[in-house]
């Protein structure tokens, strides 16, 4: 029988079950039709599915790659292939044939999991020559076995939906086979640093998870999430998992519906990542500028107001980062008053701003308690820009070896500019090069220990070894501080920082973050490793370019059809950027640029990009090291 506090993600899912059953689990659409799951059609649907699976021999143990995008039907094979002690080894439908022989070759698959026919016949020559591979199951096709041929579509498996109450009350038993050191997934990480990694995670690491996180959200069976991040990336379904837990509802959007799905179906909760909110930043304001130039003004004035008044209201109520005691009252009492001053100015202004923003927030639905940004850092810019406009960010820090939880400034904290304190059960701590612990306010490695930290990466024993310390942290590559209340600050990566000829060392992503607040960059890569000055690959959007170049030198449209190539052009635009890295903003002096060179083509996921849209430096430094 389950118990009373689940140990396992199956204990979690029958739970759900009694607890929920008419409640509905799941939102999607297919075929142009919309279709909503309660949890006991859910659990329903599982059972049928792991049954076939036990008919064609997955059990506890057995390998398979599920490879598939966002659909109702991902999460019943995950949940199907975790009652029989499966092991998952998830990816996307954008995996190249080549990463996707070496994934499978290197988890030892059995079994192929596969979203459709079109994906199917895409790799099909790859599989056929797989030694290991036993059967393949298509979620979307046609009936497809055929005598002798280790392949059925998910329509052949599941003619027979009958459950009879003995087989329901098995598969509740078989529950007490589960233990939470069982291996639930291999999650192989997206590779900004090379070939991916396969990180295994346990039915006791994701359970970390759900019994740490919705404490800090104020997660209830009422709240609805909107989902937009691939279900296999483990932020996304750290965040399916608990949602399920909760009772709460999942709706599946894609990018195309997004913006009209938050106004359909009003959510409460979504989870993102920091470039999709800076696609959001960007859209809303070109769309100003596009409407009139002058409501586009306006709107940024609102927006400063907002920031402004918000700032300065922490600073009374000391809500904002300290990283070291000031000694001094007089000095505090100044800022205090210097705060008060500006609230007390902007105060009648503030409560316009806040009306007028409201118009903003009703773009997401009117109904939007918290919006979590994971997968990556939030720049500053847009952290601040969100919270003006009146949308509650829980900034999360995480990494798919800790399942991803490490830290998150939720509801439970207040502190501003932080990633918040870390998230129960979790030790964090901050160490020089030579593993000494540094105090608050110094910059080092941050490393990790807690049940949530993977036990290792599988069949990787070199790594294993330089991933973990003697005393069991895990060494996270990410370079940080605490404040002197212990909230953590990340500073920035330590495999991206940028060596110069001088020997600077420079963290690119505060820069990059800084050049797209300009409206005519689209996306932006800092290089310069042992170079004798910093150069940025950037990524144009070629309308707001040639608008910025006429309005500002009008007098070089004439001369020039070729922007991206164009050196006064490209002259006029290393200035403008280096402005705004100027040492009154907080800039080193070799933290200007010494050249740029715009780019024809954008980044795309897959290629330049992660799945969840993070930089591959390694992919574009050799795709450009021609003009580097």
């Amino acid at each position: 029988m389950i118990t009373a506090s689940p140990t396992t993600l199956f204990d979690v899912l029958i739970q759900s079950y009694r607890q929920f059953p008419q409640r509905t689990a799941f939102i999607y659409r297919a075929a142009g039709e919309e279709f909503a799951v309660t949890y006991e059609k859910l659990f329903d649907d599982v059972l049928l599915l792991a049954r076939a699976f036990r008919e064609k021999k997955i059990g506890h143990g057995s390998k398979v790659m599920l490879l598939s995008d966002n659909r109702y039907g991902w999460m019943v094979t995950d949940l199907a292939l975790i009652s029989l002690g499966a092991i998952s080894v998830p990816r996307g439908s954008d995996t190249p044939t080549r990463e996707l022989e070496f994934i499978m070759s290197h988890a030892d698959c059995e079994f192929l999991v596969v979203e459709n026919e079109e994906l199917y016949e895409q790799h099909r020559e790859m599989t056929d020559k797989l030694p290991q591979l036993k059967v393949t199951f298509i979620i979307e096709s046609e009936s497809r076995h055929k005598l002798f041929q280790p392949i059925y579509a998910y329509q052949d498996l599941l003619q027979d939906r009958t459950i009879t109450p003995e087989e329901l009350q098995e598969f509740i038993l078989s529950s007490a086979q589960r233990r939470p050191e069982d291996t639930v997934t291999l999650v192989y990480t997206s590779g900004t640093t090379g070939m991916p990694k396969g990180v295994v995670l346990t039915h006791r690491n994701l359970m970390h998870q759900i019994a740490s996180l919705p404490p800090i959200i104020a997660l209830t069976e009422e709240d609805r999430w909107l989902s937009i991040l691939p279900s296999w990336h483990i932020f996304e379904r750290t965040a399916e998992y608990i949602a399920l837990a909760a009772g709460s509802c999942i709706v599946y959007s894609t990018l195309k519906t997004f913006a009209d799905d938050l106004v359909t179906y009003q959510p409460t909760l979504v989870a993102t990542v920091p470039r999709l909110w800076e696609s959001l930043y960007s859209k809303i304001n070109a769309a100003l500028e596009k409407q009139s130039k002058k409501k586009a003004k306006l709107f940024r004035t609102l927006v400063w107001i907002s920031a402004t008044f918000r700032r300065n209201s922490r600073q009374l109520k000391n809500h904002l980062p300290r990283y070291e005691k000031v000694f001094f009252l007089r000095i505090r009492w100044l800022q205090k008053l210097r705060a008060l001053g500006a609230v007390v100015l902007l105060f009648p202004l503030y409560l316009l701003a806040r009306r007028k923003l409201a118009l903003v927030q009703e773009k997401f639905g009117g109904r939007l308690r918290v919006a979590i940004s994971g997968g990556g850092s939030l720049p500053d810019y847009l952290d601040a820009w969100l919270d003006a406009v009146g949308i509650r960010i829980a900034n999360a820090y995480g990494m798919t070896e800790c399942a991803p939880g490490i830290a998150g400034r939720a509801l439970d904290c207040p502190i501003f500019g932080t990633l918040g304190k870390p998230i129960a059960g979790t030790e964090v701590r901050i160490v020089d090069e030579h593993g000494q612990v540094l105090p608050a306010g110094c910059e080092g490695e941050v490393q990790v220990r807690g049940q949530q930290v993977t036990p290792g990466y599988y069949n990787n024993p070199e790594e294993n070894e330089k991933s973990f310390t003697a005393d069991g942290f895990f060494k996270t590559g990410d370079l940080g501080k605490f404040t002197l209340t212990g909230e953590l600050v990340l500073c920035g990566r330590s495999k991206e920082i940028i060596v110069l000829a001088s020997g600077e060392n420079i963290d690119p992503t505060h820069i990059e973050a800084t050049i797209t607040m300009l409206p005519f960059v689209a996306d932006a890569v800092l290089v310069g490793q042992d170079k004798k000055g910093l150069g940025a690959l950037i990524v144009p959007d070629m309308d707001k370019l040639k608008e910025y170049v006429t309005d500002k030198f009008s007098h070089l449209v004439g001369e020039t059809e070729d922007f991206l190539n164009d050196k006064q052009v490209m002259a006029k635009v290393k200035n403008e950027i280096n402005k705004l890295l100027h040492p009154k903003k907080g800039f080193k002096p070799y933290e200007r640029l010494s050249g740029i060179r715009f780019l024809d083509k954008e980044f795309k996921a897959g290629e330049e990009l992660t799945n969840t849209l993070k930089k591959k430096r390694h992919v574009i430094e050799q795709k450009y090291k021609e003009i580097i």
